[in-house]
């Protein structure tokens, strides 16, 4: 496949992204910027919220996820569910009735304002983190299947990269990225079904077909009963699911944002439990994609790509997409679907970092009227240079699957969140919020410890993602203690 033509076509879909940004981005004043003045219709915003809950970690990594986990992964998705279920009725209706523009700021009205910094910290580590994981994903791909054939470094695909995001989201932020994001989204569903498509046709299989075949069973497991140790146990990984939503979604900004320019909380509610639905169906595509995959790999003999001498899962995907002559139309519609996948959930993430830095450190509503567009504007630059330094430095220290990298960190990251939210809502309690800052610290290594240690101190039991409830409870009961008597 011409590494010309594949640019060419990134090239034209940005040209599309940059037209949706000259037509939403007439008013480029803060309120538009940070809630779109709560204007957004629930089923524009749900739709579009599809390809920024996917990511380009889903579109390539779970697939890549099959061989060693099969479809555990719908265990986890399940629990999703029940999350955006707890974020629907217990969340949503409590910021709107704040009116809050960061969701932090409920911290700042429940504890005070070393607990409100402390948070929002919290928030913009665990987002630079994740936000550098999707875009460091689809900057790997780009650089092994394209920009290496033209010895462009590295360094210079990520700049690059970034620089698009900051290019379309620096007038209107999140009223852009709300209609960008159904564009993103129709690309890369569209490229999803393309995929499975081709691939049943190489396969000489119908849907259907697939379904009832032995390669498709010997991947296709999907609840995992027998061992509780296992970290794939199905009541662990929905528990964690569960909670990895509440925590990555509803006490995200990234995900809020979103949902707080709906018109009021009851639309925001119904662009959540539909949301829930629909990444259900989606996930099990993916998924399907990815057994189809490997039973391709296996009787054409496709070998896994290597890296630095390392396996590299997450390419297969793009390997047999690109480089194993199945036509131009698989190629196409992979690279749009993942730059689309890539790029939906990126760029709301530098919108929401530039919007919890302005509102939660800065405290810009403050700030003299002909100041706060300036501070954001130069927030927002701030970011994008972050998020370059630190996709690159990725490339030097990275080993595991991307997804399983990425949900393994946001157990550490969200966890005091969990539990400052859990403790102000459940609660009635003042606590002595100097010490909450120490709380959360002490709370994410208690945690490390406990997961490093686990196979040894509980007789080979291995921690799955419910290891952010516990690090949510470490956090609940720090907070417990230092109340006011």
């Amino acid at each position: 496949m011409s590494p010309l033509l594949l640019i060419t076509v990134i090239g034209l879909y940005f040209l599309l992204l940059g037209g949706i940004s000259y037509f939403t981005s007439k008013d480029d004043s803060n309120a538009v910027f940070f809630n779109a003045h709560k204007k957004s219709s629930w089923y524009v915003v749900a739709f579009g919220m599809i390809g920024a809950s996917l990511s380009a970690v889903t579109f390539v990594s779970v697939p890549g996820w099959v061989q060693s986990t099969q479809f555990s992964y719908l265990q986890i998705v399940f629990g999703y569910f029940l999350g955006y279920l707890v974020i629907a009725y217990a969340l949503i209706p409590l910021y709107y009735r704040l009116n809050i523009t960061s969701i932090y700021e409920y911290l700042n009205q429940r504890f005070g304002a070393v607990t409100h910094k402390t948070g929002a910290f919290f928030f913009l580590i665990s987002r630079i983190l994740i936000a550098s994981f999707r875009l460091f994903l689809v900057a790997s791909v780009l650089q092994y299947f394209i920009l290496d054939s033209w010895n462009v470094p590295f360094e210079i695909t990520v700049i690059l990269s970034v620089l698009f995001i900051w290019l379309y989201t620096f007038r209107s932020g999140i009223k852009t990225i709300i209609w960008t994001d159904i564009l993103q989204t129709i690309f890369m569903l569209f490229a999803i079904i393309m995929a499975v498509t081709i691939f049943l046709q190489q396969l000489d299989f119908t849907f259907v077909e697939f379904l009832s075949s032995k390669e498709y069973k010997s991947y296709s497991k999907t609840f995992f009963t027998e061992n509780f140790k296992d970290k794939k146990y199905w009541l662990k990984s929905i528990l964690g699911g569960m909670f990895i939503a509440i925590a990555m979604t509803g006490l995200d900004q990234d995900n809020m944002q979103k949902n707080l320019t709906c018109k009021n909380y009851k639309e925001s509610q119904k662009n959540v439990i539909s949301l829930g639905f629909i990444l259900i169906i989606v996930n099990f595509v993916f998924l399907f994609l990815g057994a189809l995959l490997f039973t391709y790999a296996a009787k054409f003999k496709v070998a896994i790509p290597v890296v630095n001498g390392k396996e590299k899962i997450d390419l297969l995907f793009p390997e047999i997409a690109l480089n194993q002559n199945l036509g131009i139309g698989l190629a196409v519609v992979f690279i749009l679907g993942l730059v689309a996948a890539a790029y939906s959930s990126a760029d709301s993430a530098l919108t929401s970092l530039t919007t919890s830095f302005s509102v939660d450190f800065l405290d810009i509503k403050n700030k003299k009227i002909g100041k706060q567009k300036r501070i954001r504007k130069k927030v927002h630059i701030g970011f994008s240079i972050i998020l370059i330094l630190v996709i690159i430095s990725y490339q030097y220290i990275l080993k595991a699957n991307i997804i399983s990298t990425l949900l393994q960190v946001s157990a550490y990251t969200y966890g005091p969140l969990l539990g400052f939210f859990s403790f102000g809502v459940f609660t009635k309690y003042i606590i002595k919020e100097k010490w909450t800052w120490l709380i959360a610290i002490i709370s994410v290594v208690l945690t490390y410890i406990l997961n490093k240690n686990a196979v040894h101190w509980f007789s080979g039991y291995v921690f799955g993602f419910e290891i952010l409830i516990i690090n949510g409870f470490f956090t609940f009961m720090g907070l417990y203690l230092i109340r006011k008597r």
